[in-house]
């Protein structure tokens, strides 16, 4: 495990920001890192308000979007709300058809079904629009790369209005309006949107043509806040914002589906943590494993009764979902085992009967065990179809790239891709995968890394010290719950293991004269020795809360000691 000290804040800045703010030198240090040095920017990251977000309209082709949707409701046009089955499509398509419904009715949805249509638009989609008389198609989180669709579409008189946030490529799509805040003639102020998040924009534009606010929008925010968790965006800019007051909405008045999958939690406030682990794997299941029209049916139901019976069945599949990723992993890790690949620089491993569906968490999985960029194949149709993930910093879409005349097609960005090849051309793509990592991967970026924001003393923890991270909250990409550094820390004689297989680290650490503290490390047992006899050691740690018996104290969560 690599330490990185974060780069120290410049003296003069933090106290500056000390002095306007009446906040102690770490607090503005913390800030400063986060690229706040200002009175105004302090209050815009501790105090978000709605009233901060972008004109919609100053994303590229956004009038074109609105004047498309508002033609076709003029002249009674069918609309299909298309989107990808995972949890930023299948919250894209329920937020923009839900809002559509609110004054329309001749709206449907669509999601393509993982195994037989694969991601992104497809043929059988605009073919169904085709059947159904439908003239409009809004794209959600998909489309950047749909050259091919988008012209197949035309031919048959149906238009399209894309709104995604992957990359593009050289060309665009010809369609009416083409949303995309990563596109290089799009202005937008924030490009770090994801698909709901552009959707939402949609909304928003729609909505100021009907004299609605922010405020009417509110509702929505639980499904785009949902979204940016689950796809792993920077919580920064607009993100962060949608984020905050989504997780508001989802914590007092959620709508039914998520309702419906929280009700029975004993945690009554969730997180964005809690969003990222409990609310997004579930909705993800329901593509992974059935149909992503699951999901799409929980987020639009408003009866809770039905919501209930919704959420019950994607309990089912979130349940199968995890007992196929266990084994998939054990049988993946094998396979690297008996092909005496733990030294290569990527793991890229294949079997048939592999579920398309959980390749993905599979290849996550497997980058706990063997810390490198990850791929995972299975068999789909007459094709290979694989799920790709990256380690921190090191960009797998340049990767594939480099290695694309053995693909067929792939997608994604820097940390996460999809891809598919025909059979014939595994091997020589994964010899050529394993050639374009060695030849281009820092050797620094081979050990898993653990970013540290300051060091501070045990003594600087207390519980308005603690009021003022949580005001840092939500935590995400590029405001991650900060992590601090004590040295000559000692355990006061209570280090002990805990867990099933006695894996995690108990802990009582005080640091010279300090007030101690309770210390829980996970998967740390194996470094006991490191704290017995109470000699003193460095720590990695964030500060959490611990409840036990109705009291609430603060407690150090390690990440790890030497």
């Amino acid at each position: 495990m690599r330490w990185t000290l974060k780069p120290k804040a410049e003296k003069q800045k933090v106290q500056a920001l000390q002095n306007d703010l009446q906040v102690d030198p770490i607090i503005a240090t913390l800030l400063i890192q986060r690229g706040i040095e200002t009175y105004d920017q302090a209050k815009q990251f501790f105090r978000p308000s709605l009233n901060d977000l972008h004109n919609p309209y100053l994303m590229k082709d956004m009038d074109k979007a609105v004047n498309r949707v508002e033609k076709a409701i003029k002249n009674n046009e069918n609309i299909l709300i298309f989107g990808d089955y995972d949890v930023d499509g299948t919250t894209a398509v329920s937020l923009v058809s839900s809002y559509l419904k609110t004054y329309y009715t001749n709206i449907a949805t669509y999601i393509p079904d993982r195994y037989d249509e694969g991601y992104g638009i497809s043929y059988k989609g605009i073919d169904f629009a085709d059947d159904n008389g439908i003239t409009l198609i809004i794209a959600l989180d998909c489309g950047i790369k749909s050259i091919d669709h988008i012209t197949y579409a035309k031919e048959k008189n149906i238009d399209f209005i894309i709104c995604d946030h992957h990359r593009p490529g050289l060309i665009l799509p010809d369609a009416v309006a083409v949303l995309d805040p990563k596109r290089d003639d799009c202005h937008y102020p924030y490009d770090e949107l994801c698909g709901c998040g552009v959707g939402f924009k949609l909304i928003q534009a729609l909505a100021k043509n009907r004299n609605q606010t922010i405020d009417d929008l509110l509702p929505y925010l639980d499904l785009v806040a949902t979204a940016i968790a689950a796809d792993i965006v920077p919580m920064t800019g607009e993100n962060r914002i949608l984020a905050k007051f989504g997780l508001e909405v989802i914590n007092s008045n959620p709508r039914p589906g998520i309702k419906a999958l929280i009700q029975n939690l004993k945690k009554k406030v969730l997180t964005i943590t809690d969003v990222v682990f409990i609310i997004a794997p579930r909705i993800n299941a329901a593509g992974r494993i059935k149909h992503g029209n699951y999901a799409v049916e929980l987020l639009t139901e408003f009866d809770l009764p039905q919501a209930e019976e919704f959420a019950s069945q994607i309990e089912i599949f979130n349940s199968d979902r995890k007992d196929l990723d266990k084994k998939i992993t054990q049988e993946a890790l094998q396979q690297i085992e008996n092909n005496e690949e733990e030294n290569n620089y990527t793991n890229v491993v294949y079997q048939e009967d592999w579920h398309k569906g959980v390749i993905g968490i599979v290849a996550s999985r497997i980058i706990e065990t063997h810390y490198k960029p990850t791929i995972v194949f299975t068999k789909s149709g007459d094709k290979l179809a694989a799920s790709a993930r990256s380690v921190k910093d090191f960009d797998i879409y340049n990767a594939l790239e480099a290695s694309a005349e053995h693909l067929e097609q792939f997608g994604g960005h820097m940390y996460a891709a999809g891809m598919t090849l025909n059979e014939g051309n595994y091997k020589v793509f994964k010899n050529k995968f394993e050639e374009v990592v060695k030849q281009t991967i820092p050797e620094h970026l081979r050990t898993p890394e653990i970013t540290v924001d300051t060091e501070i003393d045990l003594n600087d923890i207390n519980d308005k010290f603690f009021r003022i991270l949580k005001q840092f909250e939500p935590f995400g990409p590029q405001n991650m719950t900060p992590v601090f550094i004590s040295k000559n820390i000692r355990d006061t004689g209570y280090s002990k293991t805990l867990g099933k297989n006695e894996e995690h680290l108990r802990l009582f650490v005080k640091q010279n004269n300090s007030e101690g503290f309770a210390a829980i490390g996970f998967n740390l047992a194996k470094k006991i020795n490191i704290t017995l006899n109470q000699k003193s050691f460095e720590g990695l740690y964030s500060i959490d809360e611990n409840e036990w018996n109705g009291t609430t104290t603060l407690q150090l969560k390690l990440r790890d000691i030497q």
